[in-house]
């Protein structure tokens, strides 16, 4: 799932590209304002920001130099009713489409820029309101910044690669921690996972498999 945040005052439009982007795989938030994508980005960082670089009042413009000064490798995505936005674009993060575009050209070069920014896009993971920055190592749950130990830190990193899939215990203790160690243990697992979950606000994203391991997952 590619996760998307989209700036776009027009409904109608708006609406439009969810819709056939959804069916192509995404998760698309759409936000109407410059004030109300830049409270969601400060919150969490999708996996592509696609944005009418010539929107009303300037706020298209406004908002590709607000991610370029905080999160410059967050791929963005613009679009432009004249092609004079090549010069404007770093090639290794963003990519645009001039209007009037295809649906499916939209959803292509959405996918290409994926793939082009797929070491970037490591570095933000997220899961419903949880979000990683694994280069800062900064964990935040909404707006909130929340302090986990080393162990937890690791644990929520692996689970969140592994998004969508069940961990088993044993693949989680022999990926965090020294097994040889004889301290560790699979109590060592329980109360780290049962510590992570206190301090993210007992999230309904973290799953328990039974006799199995653990997931995450988004539940929206």
């Amino acid at each position: 799932m590619i996760d998307i945040y989209y700036l776009e005052e027009d409904a109608r439009i708006a609406q439009s590209v969810k819709e056939f982007l959804t069916q192509g795989g995404c998760r698309v938030y759409v936000f109407a304002t410059l004030d109300e994508i830049k409270e969601a980005l400060n919150v969490m960082r999708p996996a592509v920001v696609l944005v009418d670089c010539h929107a009303p009042n300037g706020s298209g413009n406004l908002l590709c130099r607000w991610i370029r000064m905080h999160w410059r490798g967050t791929p963005v995505l613009f679009t432009s009713a004249r092609n004079s936005l090549r010069a404007d674009v770093n090639a290794e993060s963003e990519d645009y489409v001039v209007k009037p575009f295809e649906l499916d050209v939209l959803l292509g070069r959405i996918r290409a820029l994926m793939r082009r920014t797929g070491g970037i896009t490591k570095q933000y993971l997220s899961c419903d309101v949880i979000s990683l920055d694994h280069n800062r190592r900064q964990v935040r749950c909404g707006a909130e910044e929340v302090r986990l130990s080393s162990s937890e830190y690791h644990l929520l990193l692996y689970l969140m690669q592994n998004k969508g899939k069940t961990v088993t215990r044993e693949n989680l203790l022999s990926s965090i921690w020294d097994v040889n160690e004889t301290d560790v243990s699979n109590n060592t697992l329980t109360v780290t996972v049962k510590r992570l979950r206190e301090k993210l606000h007992r999230p309904d994203c973290l799953k328990t498999v039974r006799s199995v391991g653990y997931r995450l997952e988004d539940t929206e």
